[in-house]
């Protein structure tokens, strides 16, 4: 069923890419495919329950990081390596797979931190390589900066786990638990005092909710837009970069710009008066 429902949402992309906006639709298609929906969304929501619960039941304490002495480059190389072969990251990893590091300049002013990485992220081993990775190094162009300029990173290493089909693929992603946040968390920390940002900007909720703690607030609004601190360093929250992906209007691109700006200022970039001006 979810093929079948894959196959239909992959033709609708192609005939909106070859100009086609409107397709007729039967009610009682209409009923079939929200029926279909409904199916899998429960299985989803129950698959997901248990693997969260087994997953956070498997996981030890947070790994104590022992480093080199040495500059940056060395430390950082050696955070690297303790990452991609820890055996709790590998083991969560899905065959074929890769364990997700940062990624950047290790001078980099301008640090971002996401949740987890995605489908495209465990294949490539990088963070923000998806859709909504694209989007975040337009975002960063817009800054005046390109990607290589700054660092990224994730607050999970692996993919969230969830169930996958027959050919062993999972479809879907969910937010990463507070355990398994909790685990990760020592290495993200560590990757800050390398890296040693002037500023950081979580992108999105959970992001938010793993620097700041679960329970911080309800809503990403109260928090979103203003100033807080972690690890010693200005924190900066704004939504991910997925929320314009569906929500492409000016006004939600407003909001996470002119939360950029507050970045841009605060990292002493110049801002021109195009800059100011964008999406208004």
């Amino acid at each position: 069923m979810r093929n079948a429902l894959n196959a239909i949402a992959d033709e609708l992309r192609r005939l909106k890419t070859a100009g086609v906006d409107t397709m007729p639709v039967t009610d009682e298609g209409l009923r079939r495919l929200r029926a279909a929906h409904e199916r899998l969304q429960a299985t989803a929501v129950a698959g997901t329950t248990a693997a969260a619960v087994a997953t956070e039941s498997a996981l030890p304490a947070p790994p104590t990081i022992e480093l080199p002495a040495g500059d940056k480059s060395v430390r950082w190389a050696a955070l690297r390596d303790i990452v991609l072969n820890d055996p709790v990251c590998r083991e969560h990893v899905r065959p074929g797979k890769k364990v997700v590091f940062g990624v950047g300049t290790l001078e980099a002013d301008i640090m971002f931190v996401g949740e987890a990485p995605g489908a495209e992220e465990e294949v490539q081993g990088e963070p923000f390589v998806g859709p909504a990775g694209q989007l975040l190094t337009k975002m960063i162009a817009g800054m005046g900066l390109d990607r290589s300029k700054v660092y990224i990173g994730n607050i999970m290493n692996w993919r969230p786990e969830m169930p996958v089909n027959a050919s062993g693929v999972q479809f879907g992603n969910r937010p990463p638990s507070a355990d398994e946040m909790k685990y990760c968390l020592p290495y993200l920390l560590r990757q800050i005092e390398i890296i040693n940002p002037q500023v950081l900007v979580a992108l999105g909720a959970t992001a938010a909710q793993g620097l700041l703690g679960i329970g911080a607030f309800k809503a990403l609004g109260e928090v979103r837009g203003r100033w807080h601190e972690f690890a010693g360093k200005p924190l900066m929250i704004t939504y991910h970069p997925s929320y314009i992906l569906r929500n492409q209007s000016n006004r939600s691109k407003r909001l996470i710009w002119e939360d950029l700006l507050k970045v841009m200022e605060r990292a002493g970039l110049a801002v021109s008066d195009k800059q100011r001006g964008y999406f208004l």
